[in-house]
């Protein structure tokens, strides 16, 4: 499956960046959004998830930034992107690159001194949503856990340490409408690989594996179409891990759209169908997984795969950028061994590659 861009102010014209086909998830019935009409939602395999192939969750020049006493964090910047069912799209870069901000942004989870520009909209065959500007009733009452589903960081650390999992599980069940919350926990729980007894235990009876089960079963409550899977495999070892992403990319597989968000580039191969390469808060490369992390030709997105134990193992020299101070041009360049005069101006992304001097094949 090809890759191709958006238009935006740091992409080629020959549209977004797209991590999907036309897969298997459907509107969820009966859904109409006060903003731009019905909210697209998820339906479960057995459904068919009719209609999926409208589905799309398109994000078109992105940026975010948070106002500090003094200073401005600039998180994220013009990020555009697309995800379609039964495809996942990796977003990878080092800790503190806005990965994880981009996430909370699409689902209305920032704090209140965030600022945010562009469009992130919800597409499906009846209509659209922008998540932008949705009003939170819309978020929390069509959006979270039932067109999306969200997987968080440290899912031992999200549950209510004083409550079972199957409490939490048969909570959020009942929240999303589900008549016979208890039955459908037990199914969920089974199809993540948990025995239903399991979910009687407290947060701190789980293993790390475990734990991150019940976070899949909790994201799969609503039968989302969309999965946010933000540092999924964090605290876990190279087994779960493994786990882990067989388990995301068996949602693809039925038909549902992953957005995985991970700094481990060995986790992202072995699911992801696009990758997406971030540097202090904008896209520097993208493309079909396989040929990023073979050739890169970002000097950055080079050195994150020449980093891997199991290529050169060799450092990135330097350290990230201050998003409080990012440099006007490339804010790579104070650690590239190819940076000249013509990276004092920032690099567009085009042809997949935001850089002055792109690495070529034979280089990377």
């Amino acid at each position: 499956m090809s890759t191709s861009v958006s238009p935006g102010k740091d992409l080629p014209s020959d549209g977004p960046l797209t991590a999907g086909s036309p897969g298997a998830a459907g509107p969820a019935p009966g859904g109409g959004s006060p903003v731009d009409g019905p909210v697209p939602g998820g339906g479960s395999p057995a459904d068919g998830l009719a209609a999926a192939g409208a589905n799309r969750l398109r994000v078109e020049e992105l940026t975010v930034s948070f106002r500090l006493p003094g200073a401005t964090v600039r998180a994220v910047t013009g990020v555009s992107f697309e995800v379609r069912p039964g495809r996942c799209l990796a977003l990878v870069g080092e800790s503190g690159c806005g990965k994880s901000v981009l996430a909370h942004a699409l689902l209305g989870l920032l704090p209140g001194n965030a600022e945010v520009a562009g469009r992130a909209r919800l597409e499906h065959a009846g209509g659209s949503l922008d998540l932008l500007g949705a009003p939170e009733a819309v978020l929390a009452r069509r959006v979270r856990g039932r067109a999306v589903g969200l997987i968080p960081q440290s899912p031992a650390t999200h549950l209510t340490p004083v409550r079972t999992a199957r409490a939490q599980l048969e909570e959020a069940l009942r929240e999303l409408g589900h008549a016979r919350p208890r039955e459908r926990a037990d199914e969920l729980a089974l199809r993540q690989g948990l025995h239903p007894a399991d979910l009687d235990r407290y947060p701190h009876e789980l293993s790390g594996g475990m734990a991150q089960r019940v976070a899949n079963a909790m994201a799969l409550a609503g039968d989302p179409w969309l999965i946010l899977a933000d540092e999924p495999t964090g605290g876990l070892d190279r087994p779960l891990v493994d786990r882990a992403m067989a388990a995301l990319r068996g949602l693809c597989d039925e038909g549902r759209a992953v957005l995985l968000i991970t700094h481990d580039l060995r986790a992202a191969e072995r699911v992801a169908d696009d990758l997406a390469v971030m540097y202090a808060g904008r896209l520097v490369e993208t493309g079909p997984a396989g040929r990023v992390l073979d050739r890169p030709r970002h000097p950055y997105a080079a050195g994150l795969v020449n980093a891997r134990p199991d290529r050169a193992f060799v450092p990135i020299p330097g350290m990230p950028p201050e998003l409080t101070r990012l440099p006007d041009g490339c804010a790579f360049a104070p650690r590239c061994p190819s940076a000249s005069g013509a990276c004092a101006a920032p690099p567009p992304l085009a042809g997949g590659v935001a850089c002055h001097h792109p690495l070529e094949d034979d280089r990377a």
